[in-house]
């Protein structure tokens, strides 16, 4: 058996990786994942009630007709819990059919800190716990694994092992661990993208998929029926990770770049760049935008004008990406809520979209006009945030939502501060957007003109 220690439960991993290895388990393989919980809190109760048996439904629109396919999963051989008892965990470590270790402890989770001790395990960061990890491992004779992270940080394999090295260096540990490190584990980049909406929260929904499925599910996930994971090509790993279609399509690639850039350029951006417009111009979901002539329409130039030619040089293949993208943003059943994705959204301007803007600028030597529209609803938006006790909030057309960022941020346009001042600050952006000639200009006139209720789109 090839074994896969994961660490993480939720919805995304299973709904991802664990059908992967399910599928390749129908296909003839022999994979067994191993999940370890990676915080406190929580329990696992409901893996032990359903003998870590769950079903995800993929939910999409193929051929131009609403589609559900359900999937039980059976790649989950044990679920460990490390905080009550260590043992499971550790032995894991001397397991010579351990393989293969995947992580996804959010994006915070990839970090040192000097304080962590070796001999502490609850309080400590998951590149602590990790080392802890590898050098029972190293001790025990073993050799090396492939380590797959998915948390959502550029060259997330690259951070994971700068980590490692660091404890290793911290706690003194012996250089032949390092250099067994070095030489013997294989840290690889990767790229993950399917859109997991999780466990359904309506009552409707609960009592559809019980009635899909046969019988209630706790630990049920939904997720839409595209999905790609892009992993760097190092060692062996093609004899422990298959590439092709198997739930999800798997590439080995030395170029991870190139689909971390296509992914956050063409999906990512293109959320960011509608979001305001969307909740201004009334929208509640993503559904919803593309079933809007206007906001459709801005999509769609978005992309074709001032975000694919700037990809990759195969615009062709691009193309085809975004178009895949357009699709998925037509898909009804992912509820996918406009607010949802507005959590964060000045950074995720900045590492989303400004990318995009910054080239067509030194292409052309002009801002381009649909991201500019885009950042000049962002700016709006914010511009119209009032302070409720706690909460931020601004009052829409047709309802009130609550943004939820940087304090600091928040702080700045409640205390309706001008948008030029927060544009030129240089910690928010990395630099001084008001350099762009004609941006500043452009955006305090589309404020205005978006406050006195016109529609710019």
């Amino acid at each position: 058996m090839i074994k896969v220690m994961q660490y993480g439960e939720g919805n995304f991993l299973r709904t991802f990786v664990d059908a992967y290895f399910h599928t390749l388990n129908e296909e003839g393989g022999d994979y067994g994942v191993y999940i370890v919980k990676p915080i406190m809190f929580g329990t696992l109760e409901r893996f032990e009630k359903q003998n870590n048996l769950y079903n995800i439904v993929l939910r999409g629109v193929a051929e131009g007709k609403p589609v559900e396919k359900v999937y039980e999963i059976k790649s989950l051989k044990e679920v460990i819990d490390p905080f009550a008892d260590d043992t499971a965990y550790y032995a894991l470590a001397k397991d010579a059919e351990l393989k293969i270790i995947v992580s996804n402890t959010t994006e915070a989770g990839i970090c040192y800190n000097e304080t962590d001790e070796m001999g502490g395990f609850e309080k400590i960061t998951y590149p602590a716990k990790l080392t802890k990890f590898l050098f029972e491992r190293f001790n025990a004779g073993l050799g090396g694994v492939y380590l797959m992270p998915v948390e959502l940080i550029d060259n997330n394999a690259d951070e994971l092992k700068k980590c490692v090295d660091k404890y290793i260096e911290l706690w003194k540990l012996p250089k032949a661990f390092k250099k067994w490190n070095d030489e013997e584990n294989f840290y690889c980049n990767t790229l993950v993208d399917r859109i997991v909406s999780g466990y359904p929260r309506d009552e409707q929904t609960k009592a559809h998929l019980t009635e899909l499925i046969g019988k209630q599910d706790d630990l049920v996930s939904i997720g839409e029926l595209f999905g790609l994971w892009a992993v760097e090509k190092k060692g062996n790993i093609a004899d422990y990770i298959k590439e092709g279609v198997h739930n999800i399509e798997v590439v080995l690639t030395n170029n991870i770049g190139y689909y971390k850039k296509r992914k956050v350029r063409v999906l990512n951006g293109s959320h960011t760049n509608l979001v305001p417009a969307g909740l201004m111009l009334g929208a509640e979901t993503v559904y919803d935008c593309m079933n809007d002539k206007k906001l459709s329409a801005f999509v769609d130039n978005a992309l074709a004008e001032e975000i694919i030619p700037f990809v990759s040089d195969d615009v062709a293949a691009t193309t085809a990406f975004a178009d895949s993208v357009k699709e998925r943003f037509m898909n009804p059943y992912l509820n996918h809520q406009l607010i949802s994705i507005s959590l964060n959204s000045i950074s995720k301007w900045r590492a989303r979209v400004l990318p995009s803007f910054k080239d067509y600028f030194a292409k052309y030597g002009v801002i381009p006009k649909y991201l500019t529209i885009g950042f000049s609803y962002l700016m709006a938006l914010y511009s119209s945030i009032e302070k409720n006790g706690d909460k931020y909030e601004v009052k829409l057309a047709n309802r009130t939502v609550e943004l939820k960022d940087d304090q600091p941020y928040l702080d700045y346009f409640a205390e309706k501060k001008c948008v030029k001042g927060f544009m030129s600050d240089e910690k928010v952006w990395g630099e001084d957007l008001t350099k762009y000639a004609g941006f500043a200009d452009a955006v305090k006139a589309n404020v205005k003109a978006i406050a006195n209720g016109e529609v710019l789109l």
